[in-house]
């Protein structure tokens, strides 16, 4: 019997290409996109094993009506895959209460609300994992990125409480950090309103670089994203939390872990003084 999935953000990039492999690796699908017109050529290509589904990640009731479609549809839920995502460039200052909500709305309190959702039913069924696609920035930063960054971070935080909580339950959690790969993610991603441009000096760089990502020749395939997940959603026993997806992924964070023990050795000895001799 194969493995019924829920998937968000299906319409293209890293969704896209997990619904394929999955439903070529013979698991039947729920997927999920605000406009199921931008799923029929998954439906089309995999019929009888994925079902589209219309998802509005900020409206309740829509992630009621998703995750009862796909349970009536499926027969159950095993994995649930937070993936929906949308990026907003502006600086913390440029960005305002409104484009702050939105962006957490889809980034954190739509999947936690899908999570919250599916979990009885993992329970009442023994078991089930949830995925929660996060990104290199969930454990870094970068200019010009602050609300996605801070939606990131908070999704990984709350993955981590859920992972403890879930755990008797028979329950997985895992936290997927892609690197750059090759999706809309920089030409779809909306610019802050209001801009102050004494910031160009460190954000126009990054958002050049952004809206180029999809071309680039650096940056990953999402089929190679795909099938690292199917590999750890089949791995046998205990995995990670976090697992990073793509070589320059290791790269960012190994950076960043340097440069956390660094800080972190600089706070010990600002706060409690340097070591006795």
């Amino acid at each position: 019997m194969g493995r019924r999935w829920l998937v968000t953000g299906c319409s293209s990039g890293l969704g896209h290409a997990l619904a394929t492999a999955a439903a070529r690796a013979g698991d039947e699908l729920a997927v999920t996109a605000r406009k199921t017109a931008d799923l029929e050529d998954l439906a089309a290509a995999w019929p009888g094993r994925i079902t589209t589904i219309p998802l509005e990640l900020r409206d309740a009731a829509s992630c009621e009506e998703a995750v009862r479609t796909a349970t009536e549809r499926l027969g159950g839920i095993d994995i649930l895959v937070n993936n929906a995502a949308v990026g907003l460039f502006g600086a913390v200052e440029e960005v305002s209460d409104a484009e702050l909500r939105d962006q957490l709305e889809t980034l954190l309190v739509g999947p936690w609300r899908l999570t919250r959702l599916v979990l009885p039913l993992m329970r009442a069924q023994g078991h089930g994992h949830i995925l929660n696609v996060s990104s290199v920035v969930g454990r870094t930063a970068f200019p010009g990125l602050a609300a996605y960054t801070a939606g990131k971070h908070a999704l990984e935080g709350m993955s981590q409480t859920l992972a403890i909580e879930a755990a008797p339950h028979n329950i997985r959690v895992t936290v997927i950090e892609p690197g750059m790969f090759a999706t809309r993610y920089g030409t779809s991603m909306a610019e802050a309103a209001h801009r102050v441009p004494a910031y160009d000096v460190t954000n126009r760089e990054m958002l050049e670089g952004a809206r180029g990502l999809a071309d680039s020749p650096e940056t990953g395939r999402p089929e190679d994203f795909a099938a690292r997940v199917l590999d750890i959603v089949a791995a046998d026993g205990p995995t990670p939390l976090r697992i990073p997806v793509g070589d320059d992924a290791y790269g960012y964070l190994d950076a960043e872990e340097e440069a956390y023990r660094e800080e972190y050795a600089a706070a010990r000895i600002l706060a409690q003084g340097p070591p006795q001799v």
